[in-house]
């Protein structure tokens, strides 16, 4: 490929990169303000200030597509981040607690939000989708390619923290606690500076305290009764 060929096969990348870029942004930022519910393909065409309206189509090929797209995206972001931050817990040879684990849980999406106002756009808008799913929180990370290595590694130090709960409480427990998390970091990311200053310290805090309460607290009687009655 001579010298003018290849610098226009680059000329045309990188515009498809920027149209894709510009797509992602504008559903993150009408969903952000709208809801998933309220968008269309052409608002945001509209709002990305594209004219050609089978772009999304051509980048993407729906809707569907792009949301999967935002979702590979920032959940990347958010798995780099989060086995960064394992790493450094794990580095001086301690074997971490549960309210290390929490604190795990919670610090990429936070940091992140914190350090980047569209990623703080993307939790303000699909944070609710996690809380609020029918069935288990974690069908809706998996399909949002959420979890990753890091995920793993976290559930699985998780699960060597919380002896006390059998696999079924174990997993109960998880579905609960990240539904708490998700619900709270997205409601948390509508407030202004959200992620800034003492009261945000205090924010994620408190959701570290009670995430640990959540996991560490024992099965009642009362709760193994049911879940007998239920074999």
């Amino acid at each position: 490929m001579n010298a003018n060929a290849k610098q226009k096969v680059d000329g045309q990348k990188a515009r498809s990169q920027a149209t894709q870029a510009a797509l992602m942004e504008a559903a993150e930022k009408l969903i952000a303000r709208d809801g998933l519910h309220a968008i269309s393909i052409k608002a945001i065409m509209r709002e990305a200030g594209q004219k050609n309206e089978s772009a999304l189509q051509y980048h993407f090929g729906n809707l569907k597509g792009l949301i999967s797209a935002i979702h590979k995206k920032r959940s990347a972001e958010i798995h780099t981040r989060r086995g960064e931050l394992l790493n450094e817990l794990l580095a001086n040879g301690t074997k971490p607690d549960v309210s290390d684990l929490c604190r795990i849980m919670v610090m990429p999406t936070c940091q992140l939000a914190q350090e980047d106002p569209k990623f703080r756009r993307y939790v303000a808008g699909f944070g609710h989708q996690v809380a609020l799913a029918q069935n288990s929180a974690f069908d809706v990370i998996r399909r949002s390619g959420g979890g990753g290595e890091s995920g793993a590694r976290t559930g699985e130090l998780l699960r060597q923290a919380l002896p006390h709960l059998d696999d079924d409480a174990f997993k109960k427990r998880m579905d609960l606690a990240a539904r708490l998390c998700a619900s709270s970091i997205s409601h948390q990311a509508n407030r202004k500076n959200a992620f800034k200053g003492k009261d945000a310290d205090l924010f994620i805090s408190h959701l570290v305290d009670a995430l640990e309460g959540l996991l560490s607290a024992p099965v009642s009687e009362k709760t193994k009764k049911i879940g007998d009655s239920l074999l």
